[in-house]
């Protein structure tokens, strides 16, 4: 018999028997896998680990735009010498250019002030005072670099690994390899913020895509103002019981699809509409930030509902301590063409109180050890003037990491005087996504998929562990 008619028979012939069974299943404790007691996850291909792990969780906060190194982690004496003067053709000939070609190329000092911080004496940007707090938490990379000097393939490459769109994001990896740690959210979640200062870049859904991998990866987008997400509520006269008697049979259809084609994707829906069903339960609550205390609120600078950084910084810790494996919060104005000295202080308000909170409130909440926390953009700016502001740059920028098993309190690499290139321990992105999947005690170059015939894996070909930079 033809599946459409299966399907008509079976809606014909269902009873709330079936329905009654499948809603217990749904509303029940053991509803979805459970992660291991290891956090390895259920549903993960990695049922053991390559080593001991460091991190159970990530929470990256995404600095999108290119925030420029020269004015907030990357101090330049030399560079403030030569403010003005043309910029060394040493340094630039033959070199990639995003806006600046063929234009007079003159050095632009740095905007900001710098000051010392911490037990090691880390300088970097001070109107970055919070952060300063904790800085013996953080490990500064200043000698990152990439290979895209424009936004959207920059955050591609960021995100994946691959200049080529259509890669699976580096949460989706994770989440191949170890699976959730929850059974009521997503294992990936994304969320955005924005500000004043800087041009505001447009963030498309492929930068937390699955890719080939199978689609219950792929990262969820929560919105940050409204309902997280969207028709979350039942309509009006629905019952949540009515709901999960719908989402029942529809599974049950569903199964008989599987167990007839075999598409795995079948299953993920599956796993979908249960997931959807036991977040109409589990969102609401955990996107209410008002009911914090207040000392919580005041330590971020969190207003409820105002969809800032410092209330995603919040949300952030209340996912991570709910089991969201990854944690994706995009800052979108870092963009700074036009006037870099007006612009950085408004993004220093922004972010500087929320982050540096995170660091201390997973401290005293004894997770920060489990988590990472990765703070950076897509790629820097130039040493170069473009009237008032900096242009793309792709040959050197800074990043921080802490918690998760990162050594704090130091930096690691280096610019050249002029912070112009990666001179010293030049980290490329595959180098990152490398140090990232080791902390959870994954070896990059065995979390592989093959696909179209060739084993693919989140570091291409390349990637080196940062082992200076590790507890």
């Amino acid at each position: 018999m033809h599946w459409q008619t299966n399907r008509r028979v079976f809606l014909g012939r269902s009873s709330a028997g079936i329905g009654a069974l499948a809603l217990h299943s749904l509303l029940g404790p053991g509803s979805a896998s459970r992660a291991t007691a290891d956090g390895t996850g259920g549903e993960g291909i990695i049922k053991t680990l390559h080593h001991a792990p460091k991190a159970k969780r990530v929470i990256y906060l995404y600095q999108a735009g290119g925030p420029s190194h020269l004015e907030t982690f990357d101090p330049k004496p030399a560079l403030t010498k030569m403010h003005g003067n043309p910029m060394p053709e040493s340094f630039t000939k033959g070199q990639q250019i995003a806006q600046l070609q063929g234009q007079a190329l003159k050095c632009l000092g740095a905007q900001t002030e710098f000051k010392r911080f911490g037990a090691a004496g880390n300088e970097f940007c001070g109107l970055f005072e919070r952060l300063g707090g904790v800085a013996d938490h953080l490990c500064i990379v200043r000698s990152m670099y990439t290979e895209q000097i424009n936004h959207d393939p920059a955050h591609t490459f960021m995100n994946t690994g691959s200049i080529i769109s259509g890669r699976p994001s580096m949460g989706s990896w994770l989440l191949y390899g170890l699976g959730a740690d929850t059974q009521d959210l997503p294992g990936y979640v994304v969320m955005m913020s924005s500000g004043r200062g800087g041009q505001m870049q447009p963030i498309a859904a492929r930068q937390w895509h699955s890719g080939f991998l199978p689609s219950k990866h792929q990262g969820v987008k929560f919105q940050s103002k409204g309902d997280p997400v969207m028709y979350l509520k039942n309509p009006e006269g629905v019952s949540r019981e009515d709901q999960g008697r719908l989402v029942s049979v529809v599974n049950r259809l569903n199964q008989l699809g599987h167990e007839r084609l075999g598409d795995p994707e079948i299953q993920t829906r599956i796993n979908q509409y249960e997931m959807a069903f036991r977040m109409q339960a589990s969102v609401p609550g955990l996107m209410d930030i008002s009911s914090e205390p207040k000392h919580i609120l005041d330590l971020y600078g969190a207003n409820p509902g105002d969809g800032s950084f410092a209330s995603n910084c919040l949300l952030a810790r209340r996912l991570a301590e709910r089991g969201v494996r990854f944690i994706q919060l995009y800052h979108r104005d870092w963009d700074h063409h036009d006037d870099v000295k007006r612009d950085i202080p408004l993004k220093a308000q922004e972010i500087d109180q929320a982050s540096a909170a995170l660091i201390l409130d997973l401290k005293q909440r004894g997770m920060l050890d489990e988590t990472l926390i990765i703070w950076g953009g897509e790629f820097g700016r130039t040493p170069m003037a473009q009237g008032k502001g900096r242009d793309h740059h792709i040959k050197g920028f800074s990043i921080w990491m802490a918690g998760g098993g990162i050594k704090g309190g130091m930096t690691y690499g280096a610019t050249d005087e002029l912070g112009y290139a990666a001179v010293e321990n030049p980290v490329s992105v595959h180098d990152l996504h490398a140090t990232l999947l080791h902390l959870f005690g994954v070896e990059h170059t065995r979390l592989t998929f093959r696909y179209q015939g060739r084993d693919f894996r989140l570091t291409d070909v390349s990637g080196n562990v940062l082992k200076a930079c590790l507890a």
